[in-house]
């Protein structure tokens, strides 16, 4: 969280989107503290909801649904899951995320399970093993993986279990604890490249 309130005092923000937050924590007293300070305007967005950013550039809001919150492990699993599309491009974020929270959006998509599918799939809470299951990948299908983790963590993320599945389906993975920073550009008609 920290890096988030050093973001919200040194840069000046004009808006933040968050998710109904269910847990009133001590980081989020302090977020609300940021917010009125700095004067910050907040959109707080469900499932459902669409951002547009400019022509052919939108995020699609995929989780949660604030009318049925997971319980267990709410600040993981109520994480928003949106997905960018801009042109024939398209990336999911998954958030912090875990299996419960795949299976449920899986329930809730199975009428429209294509409006998953994206080309880069940024990988459920660091790669934990509690994530990334196989019929959540089988949705989503992701030609690039991207894995947001620290070089020798505690936690030992990410987990071998999820480098096997990503590689099961023939996903390549790019990971910041090898690689570092890793930047995505994307053309106008969608085609995109990667650097480290």
């Amino acid at each position: 969280m920290d890096g988030i309130f050093t973001i919200m005092e040194e840069i000046k923000v004009g808006e933040v989107i968050i998710s109904k937050q269910i847990e009133n924590t001590e980081n989020f007293q302090k977020f609300k503290q940021i917010i009125t300070d700095k004067k910050i305007k907040v959109k707080v967005v469900n499932k459902g909801d669409r951002i547009s950013i400019e022509k052919n550039l939108y995020f699609d809001i995929i989780w949660p649904n604030n009318n049925d919150f997971i319980l267990e492990n709410a600040l993981n699993n109520n994480s928003i899951v949106c997905k960018i599309s801009y042109n024939n491009f398209s990336m999911l974020f998954t958030g912090d995320i875990e299996e419960q929270a795949e299976v449920k959006i899986l329930q809730e998509y199975e009428d429209n399970i294509k409006i998953l599918k994206s080309e880069i799939l940024k990988v459920a809470h660091h790669g934990s093993k509690t994530s990334t299951t196989i019929e959540f990948l089988k949705a989503v299908n992701p030609k690039v993986a991207l894995i947001g983790v620290g070089k020798n963590n505690k936690f030992g993320h990410p987990s071998n279990e999820v480098i096997q599945r990503l590689e099961e389906k023939n996903t390549k993975k790019y990971r910041t604890d090898e690689m570092g920073e890793i930047t995505i550009k994307v053309n106008k008609k969608g085609a995109y490249n990667i650097k480290k």
